[in-house]
């Protein structure tokens, strides 16, 4: 990867950094912490001279491997159950949260973000899902209720730097939180 160093590294520039890493990872060459600190280091790159750094004491890999798309799409479920899911994760640029019954809790606020947007596609059925935001995301709110209740804190911000977070999908007898902080949750027994 040989490029002029002030040139703007493009969303297909980071996902193929990306996907060495993530090949570096999956053969040993870099611990779990070292992955997930290059891995945001790539999606926050804004020039090629940004991304170089980050994999330039790993080896060249077959060209099949590295041409290889990382996941752009993940689902996570709670039926009957509450699912809780935070702390340092990886996001995809699509994600599909379903609660049907239960209690779905989804903080991004540590999350490593693949991107300057993402997609939340949500569905949600006699059940409450909550998701936490980072505080300089800009949240571009698309969501249909219907019998339900919904509350999205502060959907702009000044900030122009943070990501784009558009929630879509659609809520029936249930609740849908997309908040900054804890305390916007009211829930604190969620935290």
């Amino acid at each position: 990867m040989t490029h002029d160093p002030a040139l703007r590294a493009s969303d297909a520039d980071r996902d193929q950094v990306a996907a060495l890493l993530n090949e570096a990872y999956a053969s040993g060459r870099l611990t779990s912490p070292e992955h997930a600190d290059r891995l945001e280091a790539t999606y926050q790159a804004r020039t090629m001279g940004e991304l170089e750094p980050l994999i330039v004491d790993l080896p060249k890999v077959r060209s099949s491997t590295a041409a290889a798309p990382i996941a752009t799409e993940q689902t996570v479920n709670a039926v009957f159950s509450k699912v809780v899911k935070r702390g340092r994760w990886i996001a995809s640029r699509h994600t599909r949260l379903s609660a049907t019954y239960g209690a779905l809790i989804v903080d991004l606020s540590e999350a490593v973000l693949p991107g300057r947007e993402i997609t939340l596609s949500i569905s949600a059925f006699a059940a409450k899902l909550i998701i936490r935001v980072p505080p300089n995301a800009q949240v571009i709110d698309e969501v249909g209720a219907m019998f339900a209740k919904r509350q999205v804190s502060g959907d702009n911000t000044p900030d122009g730097d943070g990501p784009v977070i558009r929630v879509t999908g659609r809520v029936t007898f249930g609740k849908v939180v997309v908040a900054r902080t804890v305390h916007d949750w009211n829930l604190s027994g969620d935290a």
